[in-house]
């Protein structure tokens, strides 16, 4: 029986890993796709999401089976609740990969990324994808340094991001309402799949040593407003 529970939480770390290759995949091309103005892999980005949240819902259940017939304690248990929590800030970074995505789509044929800020929007694109990276293999590992080191990469994403509303709050910016819609949404959703991934990686901190960190959850607020950024939809001026 307990060969079988610890096959069984195997499975479960195997498929979070999975799941940070997803959405790595995704953010990928959803950048690609948001600097060429590519409709079709944004699509296609769009509809593989489905993917990242099927996967969520079966390591969650399998949580659960585990759960109420094994009964885990101690370490055990730390496992099994932490790697929900854990799917729950992987599925959002499929999520936020969508929605950048939904941009490039809303603004084809045309980039929604003005030339002069190309460049910082695929470092963020770039940042985004190493530590989503890094963090799957954190899961694997349970690499408390590595994991450590999640939080000071994105210390480089969250300096793009001061970088990017810089330039919108410049002088020199002349873009029109719906441009710097996009961008604000577009910086938003880089700088939060990041703290996703930091999220991530406190948790495997807590799994390995049983230190919880106060800043380890994502907040209620923060989710909302995750939610909430998608809806704002600025039509192209005539």
């Amino acid at each position: 029986m307990r060969k079988a529970f610890h096959e069984e939480l195997d499975r479960v770390t195997e498929g979070l890993v999975e799941m940070t290759r997803l959405a790595s995949s995704a953010m990928s091309r959803a950048t690609t796709a948001l600097l060429d103005a590519d409709v079709q892999l944004a699509e296609s980005v769009i509809g593989a999401d489905v993917e990242i949240d099927a996967l969520r819902e079966e390591l969650d259940l399998l949580s659960f089976d585990l759960l109420a017939l094994q009964q885990p304690v101690a370490t055990d248990l730390r496992m099994v609740v932490t790697s929900m929590r854990m799917s729950s800030d992987i599925e959002r970074m499929g999520d936020l990969a969508r929605h950048v995505a939904k941009v490039a789509r809303l603004r084809y044929p045309n980039s929604a990324v003005p030339a002069e800020l190309r460049s910082i929007i695929l470092e963020m694109g770039q940042v985004a994808e190493r530590i989503v990276t890094k963090a799957g293999s954190v899961i694997a590992a349970r690499d408390v340094e590595a994991a450590r080191q999640i939080e000071r990469d994105d210390d480089a994403m969250d300096e793009l991001h001061r970088r990017l509303f810089e330039r919108l709050a410049s002088d020199s910016w002349n873009h029109p309402a719906e441009t710097t819609v996009d961008i604000t949404l577009v910086g938003r959703y880089y700088e939060r799949f990041g703290d996703h991934a930091v999220s991530v990686a406190r948790r495997v901190v807590f799994l390995v040593t049983g230190a919880h960190s106060a800043e380890s959850e994502v907040s209620h607020e923060d989710e909302e407003d995750d939610e909430a950024f998608p809806e704002t939809k600025v039509e192209p001026t005539a």
